[in-house]
């Protein structure tokens, strides 16, 4: 493992499958009647949010928590970043109090990983969202359930996702996490596969390690997981498509869509979901969709990298039976 995680990409596949497999014994801790570890006591990490989020920010902090590190939540309102203090200045601030560990949640793209490079603090820097850039945590949590899905959740360890086939189907242009999975999914050998109306399809697409289609219909029957994205309106200045009603006939899922994936299959969403868009109600309420188990993976998943990233690179296996006895 690296010092800071900021983009999927820099993850070899043995660090990959070392942080699934941490996680896998991060999750028995919320299982326990007191879901705590001593792992991370005396350890300071700041979650330094500059854009809205409740999914990551509540999960990073309940991680951390029962890592039992000492947090400190800076979010950009009521801060002096509304007064106009500069990234650095806040780093810097943040370096002064002897923090060992930042979470940052960034508007523009490229932030996690200036602040990591920048020599204004000395901290493992984890990047949970830049712009239309990377958020490798998600990436990471949608490969764990994937594998708890798809495999099974001991039949899963030391496992990567060699053989799946992937949809990602959406808003991939404004997407982080879409940009996120492609790169992590590759380096666990999964087959990718990006579904999106034309205007959604980024530039230079053809260079990253999956295909594109512009055919749901076509995809699914081959799918072994699709993952519907949210459309991101608050990043459009342009209309990419003619209506909503037009974009769910098209790009939606609904039952009848569902009912053409392999019965084995799971759909994905990354949330927040916008029902009646981009997925309905009755695909997103059934047994085969992950939303809500996403989110609890999501908690094991960033427990799992702190503990790699601040407490010692091998698996918490030992630890954690330590701590049962």
């Amino acid at each position: 493992m690296q010092r800071h995680l900021i983009s999927a990409a820099d993850l070899t596949r043995d660090d990959a499958v070392l942080i699934l497999d941490t996680a896998e014994e991060m999750a028995r801790v919320a299982d326990r009647p007191i879901k705590k570890l001593p792992t991370l006591r005396g350890r300071t990490i700041v979650n330094l949010f500059f854009e809205d989020s409740t999914r990551t920010r509540i999960s990073f902090e309940a991680a951390e928590k029962r890592l039992s590190a000492d947090v400190i939540n800076f979010t950009a309102k009521g801060s002096s970043v509304s007064k106009g203090e500069s990234l650095k200045d806040t780093a810097q601030t943040l370096e002064a109090m002897g923090v060992d560990a930042v979470v940052i949640r960034h508007g523009a793209s490229g932030a996690p990983y200036r602040l990591a490079n920048s020599g204004w603090i000395d901290a493992a820097v984890i990047n949970a969202g830049d712009g239309t850039h990377q958020h490798p945590t998600q990436a990471l949590l949608d490969a764990f359930t994937m594998r708890r899905r798809l495999i099974g959740r001991d039949a899963g360890l030391g496992q990567d996702l060699s053989g799946k086939r992937i949809t990602v189907v959406g808003d991939v242009l404004h997407s982080r996490v879409a940009r996120s999975n492609v790169d992590l999914l590759h380096t666990l050998g999964a087959e990718v596969t990006l579904v999106a109306p034309p205007t959604l399809v980024p530039v230079g697409v053809e260079s990253w390690p999956c295909a594109v289609s512009y055919d749901l219909d076509s995809v699914l029957p081959k799918s072994d997981a699709v993952m519907m994205l949210r459309v991101q309106r608050e990043r459009m200045n342009a209309a990419f498509f003619p209506t909503e009603r037009e974009y769910a006939r098209r790009y939606g899922l609904d039952g009848d869509r569902m009912a053409k994936l392999p019965e084995h299959a799971v759909v994905m969403h990354p949330g927040p979901m916008v029902r009646g868009m981009e997925i309905t109600a009755e695909v997103a309420d059934s047994d085969r969709c992950t939303a809500v188990e996403q989110v609890a993976n999501g908690v094991s998943i960033r427990m799992a990298v702190l503990y790699l990233l601040l407490g010692g690179n091998e698996p918490a296996v030992t630890h954690s039976r330590t701590e049962e006895k």
